[in-house]
């Protein structure tokens, strides 16, 4: 009986310990995806962006290069009373021979759980806790993918994924000590390398961010191939690299 209650002992504090455990360790991984993605007034990032679009009459893709300037320049409360922060994109040439204009506005609202971004009226949850190598989450639930009105039924499903938690990663020649990658998408449909001569759609994504900095690389792409009538990427297909200069 003795060694029965001591047993009945041992097990009540283990749960109560593993208990304690993951309270503390959820509250830290909130902490830490707060550290990946600092928002705060006034905070400026200035990249180096690489705009993907199909040529004239979409028989190729075309690169064409900016400064791009994303500044925090308001905070406001969203309809459900949560604090949101609004960001301003400015773009420029490369050569900085042009003036700064204005390219687009964002939304970031972090909660306990994710981090909201709302881009072109689509809602994203662009990071999620636990920050943990592995975790995933479907980052585009927010968004309609489903229906015959959509108009990015390729967005449907995506399941953003952690990965290398803590590695240096570099970007532009400057390496940033600790950073996590959040894999977006990686998927070619029908598998294999690319012919002209059949159907074929490219769906990529990945971001990476630093610790106490923020999104210091972002790689996106989405493209369509018709083999008819002439062969050509369709209307629609696009992509965007965007690599962090300098932030403040």
């Amino acid at each position: 009986m003795k060694n029965k209650i001591i047993q009945g002992v041992l097990i009540v504090l283990v749960v109560i310990s593993f208990s304690s455990c993951k309270k503390e360790q959820d509250t830290f991984s909130s902490e830490k995806m707060l550290d990946y993605y600092p928002l705060g007034m006034g905070k400026t990032f200035l990249y180096r962006l690489d705009s993907i679009v199909p040529s004239s009459g979409g028989l190729a893709l075309l690169v064409h290069p900016y400064l791009a300037k994303d500044s925090i320049e308001a905070t406001f409360k969203d309809n459900q009373g949560r604090l949101s922060y609004r960001i301003f994109r400015l773009i420029r040439d490369t050569a900085q021979i042009q003036s700064w204009r204005f390219a687009g506005t964002y939304v970031a609202t972090p909660t306990n759980e994710w981090i909201e971004y709302v881009d072109n009226n689509m809602r994203f949850i662009k990071l999620h806790s636990p920050l943990n190598n592995g975790y995933a989450w479907k980052a585009h639930s927010f968004i309609d993918t489903k229906s015959l009105n959509s108009t990015v039924p390729y967005l449907d499903e995506w399941e953003y994924q952690y990965q290398d938690f803590g590695d240096q990663y570099t970007v532009l020649n400057k390496t940033y000590d600790s950073t996590i990658t959040v894999k977006q998408q990686d998927e070619t449909t029908p598998d294999g390398p690319f012919d002209p001569n059949n159907y074929q759609q490219r769906n990529f994504g990945v971001e990476v961010y630093a610790k106490g900095v923020g999104m210091i690389y972002k790689e996106f792409l989405h493209w369509t191939w018709q083999t008819t009538p002439n062969g050509n990427y369709e209307d629609g297909s696009y992509g965007i690299k965007m690599q962090l200069i300098s932030h403040n």
